[in-house]
């Protein structure tokens, strides 16, 4: 045993070695400025499912992670926020995307968000086979802070063993193969979040759906250490926690929030186990049909990988046994509506007729439908959730759950969350469901971070007055119309310029184009103007309401509005690059008495005129055949005798009537 003073020079020296690394404990332990932020969050957008991830390094990395922060304590500064917005429709282009930049100076791309995969991707400038996307390929050679990732014991690696590769293959047969770098990644002007480093996939080869889609990769929100979520984690820039939200039917867009939020008053919530299944998993237990529960067992929510949460999907698959009970149960509600076929013969799809075009007045005719997770939380889905529009007949809609042939997994895909914000608590292993509408989220989501409650349908405003018109496309456009507004037309200028320039282009196949990418009939587009300069041409379009309507509705006129707002009108490459200028909405003109009458008053006098002409033409044969009976003549008056006109036969009936006569004779 070693005397007291020997025993105090030792805990001296030990005490004066530790000073150093209690000082760094007790500096992190402090809030710093920069760390009392809000959540980062970005727009979404649906993608394929990635059927790779490393649940072993996320678990190791969350089991760090709760270390740190108990060993810190409960009060800790919360991180820094980004906020991206979502682009793009589920059902139209089948994704959600946001916009992510990557290198330096930035080079821009628009991104599937995908929870079910687990690696961010982007076109590279030496790609063997890729696609045409929406934006230029990633060219690492113009990033200043771009950097190979170098072949380690810890990856895959090229031919060479210089550097690392990747990858990922999709259940719907396509893949994704490229190297992995590493650079600056920012999430936008409006994000808190400053740029940071994290690994990305540069793509060599893409196939099948990722080789043809528009947008230009994925970005991986997946349980991996490359999901971009670990890797944000990972650095401590953001909380382990990340919120989606779709949005509606017809309408699109919404937000994404990367971090942690005040979850909203009313938000339901499921066990989500991370050792069940590399994906985002809820405890299903039961689902009810118009208050009805389907006659199931529990455990058939159960099997495999159990009920995945997966924004890269676009419908909902159950296990056969209770997608026929869902599909009995929801048909046995709707006895009033038609069964008609789907609009693809290739496919037996599930669709009613006679609901009407008011897609707000569904819950009227379709049946609620509620599930019940394990703690015996129910979350209510309207229609929207379930549902999607028959594209060839008006006013019919179409199961959107589906059922699941060849997996016991019940796939839930962003079908059945739309106008629903959903958090992914990584945390505390829960994920969250709070029914609102997406597509206004963005200009509710305050300061604090947290979405404030707000109604599904738009709130009613007492400004009647016309938008003004967007000068700068590129700023932000209203969500949502007040009630009582009515969309009469939408103008908008563009300019573009024609790479083989010879002469005036068809504008008539060009109306065509912009009426197909708007979504809109032939009918509706008008070219008003257009002025020139060598191959660079100024139009200005008018979109109408389609002949039967006066006015466009809220949810078409959004759709246009987004489309043009966020540049997805693709034009043909003879039309070369184009940009929008301006673009402005003019409310409905009240028409006049005559305006609005006028096919009736156009019938009636059709009418009139066709009466006319015939009373006329009976008139004119009444006089005829008066004139022609002659007029009265008493008994014994003589009548002249009148000469009769010479007989005159032709050659040819001489001859015939000789022949008879000869033959007659004979």
């Amino acid at each position: 045993m070693a005397p007291p003073a020997s025993r105090l020079a030792a805990a001296l020296l030990l005490a004066w070695l530790s000073l150093p690394e209690l000082l760094v404990s007790f500096a992190h332990a402090l809030p710093r400025p920069g760390d009392l932020h809000r959540p980062l969050i970005l727009p979404l957008s649906k993608a394929p499912r990635d059927s790779s991830s490393s649940a072993s390094s996320s678990s190791s990395s969350r089991e760090r992670d709760h270390h740190r922060r108990r060993l810190l304590g409960s009060e800790l500064p919360r991180s820094p926020s980004a906020r991206m917005r979502l682009y793009d429709d589920l059902l139209s282009n089948g994704y959600y995307t946001t916009r992510l930049a990557i290198g330096t100076p930035p080079q821009e791309f628009a991104l599937i968000v995908d929870t079910g995969s687990t690696v961010t991707y982007v076109p590279c400038s030496n790609c063997q086979r890729c696609g045409k996307h929406q934006d230029p390929r990633f060219q690492p050679q113009l990033s200043s802070t771009y950097q190979p990732v170098k072949c380690n014991a810890h990856c895959s690696c090229d031919d060479a063993r210089k550097q690392c590769t990747y990858q990922r293959r999709y259940a719907e047969m396509s893949s994704s193969t490229g190297m992995l770098g590493n650079d600056l990644v920012s999430f936008g002007n409006e994000s808190e979040l400053t740029p940071q480093r994290a690994v990305f996939g540069c793509e060599i080869v893409e196939t099948g759906d990722l080789f043809s889609q528009r947008a230009d990769g994925i970005m991986g929100l997946g349980r991996g250490y490359l999901s971009i979520v670990n890797q944000l984690v990972e650095k401590h820039v953001i909380d382990n926690s990340f919120s989606l939200c779709y949005g509606g039917m017809g309408m699109g867009g919404g937000a994404m929030i990367l971090g942690s939020i005040v979850p909203p008053t009313g938000m339901v919530f499921s066990h989500s186990d991370p050792h069940r299944s590399p994906y985002y998993n809820i405890e299903l237990k039961e689902i009810h049909v118009a208050g009805e529960p389907l006659k199931l067992t529990p455990s058939i929510f159960d099997g495999r990988h159990g009920t995945v949460l997966d924004s890269g999907t676009t419908f909902a698959y159950l296990p056969a046994k209770a997608f026929l009970a869902f599909r009995d149960a929801v048909t046995e509600n709707v006895r009033s509506l038609r069964k008609i076929p789907g609009p693809d013969p290739k496919f037996q799809d599930v669709c009613f007729a006679g609901a009407g075009w008011d897609i707000s007045r569904l819950s009227e005719v379709f049946p609620k439908v509620d599930m019940v997770f394990g703690d015996k939380q129910k979350l209510s889905l309207s229609p929207e959730n379930y549902l999607f529009k028959h594209t060839k007949v008006p006013g019919a809609y179409c199961l959107g759950i589906f059922q699941n042939e060849n997996d016991e997994t019940t796939l839930l895909g962003g079908i059945l969350v739309r106008n629903m914000l959903v958090t992914y608590d990584r945390e505390k292993n829960k994920l969250g469901f709070w029914k609102t509408n997406c597509s206004e989220l963005w200009k509710r989501l305050q300061d604090t971070g947290s979405p404030t409650p707000a109604p599904l349908v738009p709130q009613k405003h007492n400004n009647t007055s016309a938008i003004s018109p967007s000068i700068a496309p590129s700023g932000l456009t209203p969500n949502s119309f007040p009630d009582e507004f009515r969309v009469g037309i939408i103008t908008f200028n563009m300019s573009f310029s024609i790479k083989s320039y010879s002469g005036k282009p068809n504008f008539t196949e060009f109306e065509e184009l912009i009426a197909h990418e708007l979504g809109v009939s032939t009918s509706q587009v008008h070219l008003l103007k257009f002025t020139s300069s060598g191959n660079q041409f100024l139009v200005e379009l008018a979109i109408f309401p389609a002949d039967s309507a006066d006015y466009f509705s809220n949810t078409t006129a959004m759709s246009i509005i987004t489309r043009l707002r966020d540049h997805h009108v693709q034009l043909p490459e003879r039309f070369g690059s184009y940009q929008l200028v301006e673009w402005k909405i003019e409310p409905q003109k009240k028409r006049t008495w005559w305006q609005r009458n006028y096919l009736a008053v156009a019938a009636v006098a059709s009418v009139a005129l066709l009466l006319t002409l015939t009373s006329i033409a009976l008139w004119f044969v009444w006089k005829n055949n008066w004139q022609q009976s002659g007029a009265y003549k008493p008994v014994g008056v003589v009548i002249p005798e009148q000469e009769l006109p010479p007989l005159v036969i032709p050659e040819q009936e001489l001859r015939r009537f000789d022949s008879g006569m000869s033959i007659f004779s004979l």
